[in-house]
């Protein structure tokens, strides 16, 4: 069962469209690591426009997740993919469908 979440709003530089696609691709290995990260979508909303949402059981969960690997690579890599710091949010889930 997730309970809460976070959502991560990216825009990308102009040209660097192609490397944010292929580092949110290669995130999910990251994601994998975190026991309480229940479900992580990198998506693309359009041209130059990209989201992470990502789902834990609990606030404990989410913590972990907002100062593991997968937020230090984000960091990383934001001044030379982003045109704009990543837009972090929390947020609670209401409902939820995931695999058994």
């Amino acid at each position: 069962m997730v309970t809460v979440g976070v959502l991560a709003r990216l825009e990308a530089k102009p040209g660097k469209e192609a490397d944010v696609a292929s580092f949110l691709g290669g995130g999910l290995q990251l994601g994998d690591e975190e026991p309480d990260t229940i479900a992580w979508f990198a998506i693309r909303l359009g041209p130059s426009e990209f989201a992470i949402f990502d789902a834990f059981p609990d606030e404990s969960g989410r913590q972990a997740h907002l100062t593991g690997r997968v937020a230090e690579a984000l960091m990383a890599q934001a001044s030379e993919l982003f045109a704009e710091p990543p837009e972090i949010r929390s947020a609670d889930v209401i409902a939820a469908k995931l695999p058994a």
